[in-house]
């Protein structure tokens, strides 16, 4: 199985760090099966390292597939102090990684979110209709929408939590360092159907290894406070019905993740293909990738 690469691309004025998998002389330049840009974005708590069971299903088909972690995840670019990450953030660095990736390039590029990496995906999609040929949600619809009387509440929580985080640093607090052993059950805390072997195969995307051998979490604890404006669903679907492009929406069946009104935000779309991997859960990529590599090969 192919190997990533790893590029730094400077983006929305931060270093981006990004993995590709394919060739660039090829793929979406002219290789003779087709193959296109695909870029893949993880979703919240998670990283790009762990498309690996997916990504290079794709590259052997001839596509050039990069996989940039979000600001504030896994090796992704920090926010200098007294900065937040804001949605907004993330859909101004794609547009400008993209940009990069295909800059000698006229086609347009396949965009695959997972999770909140699939919010980023249609917010983009979206905003830039003629820059996307393809859109693929998994289980990317976004949270539960809150009612708009808890919005104050939730600024002052915002502010009450960053202010605690910013006070650990200083202190020299924050991110326990941990065994792998406890790493994967922390991990099961929150996937508790997902098998310890794959949690496991995981570890090395989601932690960083100190010089003791011990873990600690590889994303900004600044990731862990609430953001201070509540998400959408109104606003989501502005965006969805904005989108031009095909769209495959894959569910990870019963046990993924499902708001109550998916089927109005998925209503939005205007050109709906949906998928099901019925026992993959909400961590398809994790637990069911080449399923996954599948589906995602048949639509692009």
């Amino acid at each position: 199985m192919e190997r990533a690469t790893s590029e730094s691309i400077f983006a929305n004025g931060l270093s981006h760090a990004v993995l590709r998998w394919g060739d660039t002389q090829h793929g979406i330049s002219g290789d003779a099966r087709g193959g296109r840009v695909v870029m893949l974005l993880h979703g919240f708590m998670d990283a790009a390292g762990t498309f690996a069971g997916v990504a290079p299903k794709l590259a052997a088909a001839g596509h050039v597939v990069y996989a940039p972690d979000f600001r504030g995840f896994g090796a992704g670019a920090r926010v200098p102090s007294g900065a937040y990450y804001h949605f907004a953030d993330y859909v101004f660095d794609l547009a400008e990684i993209i940009a990069h990736v295909a800059q000698a390039r006229t086609e347009r590029v396949t965009v695959v979110g997972h999770s909140m990496g699939g919010t980023v995906a249609t917010l983009f999609a979206g905003s830039f209709p003629e820059r996307v040929a393809k859109l693929v949600n998994l289980e990317g619809l976004g949270p539960p929408e809150l009612e708009a009387s808890a919005a104050p509440l939730r600024m002052r929580r915002w502010v009450d939590e960053v202010q605690k985080i910013r006070a650990a640093e200083t202190g020299g607090g924050h991110g326990r360092p941990m065994t792998a052993d406890e790493a994967i059950s922390r991990l099961s805390m929150n996937h508790g159907r997902i098998p310890k072997d794959i949690l496991r195969a995981q570890l090395p995307h989601l932690t960083r290894t100190r010089e003791d051998g011990l873990l600690t979490w590889a994303f900004d604890p600044l990731h862990r406070t609430p953001s201070p404006t509540p998400f959408s669903a109104q606003v989501f679907r502005a965006f969805a019905g904005a989108v031009t492009c095909p769209v495959l929406f894959v569910s990870g069946g019963p046990h993924g993740f499902h708001p109550g009104d998916e089927e109005e935000r998925l209503s939005a779309f205007r050109d709906l293909t949906r998928k099901e991997l019925p026992e993959a859960g909400h961590m398809m990529h994790w637990t069911e990738p080449t399923p996954l590599a599948e589906l995602l090969l048949e639509f692009v």
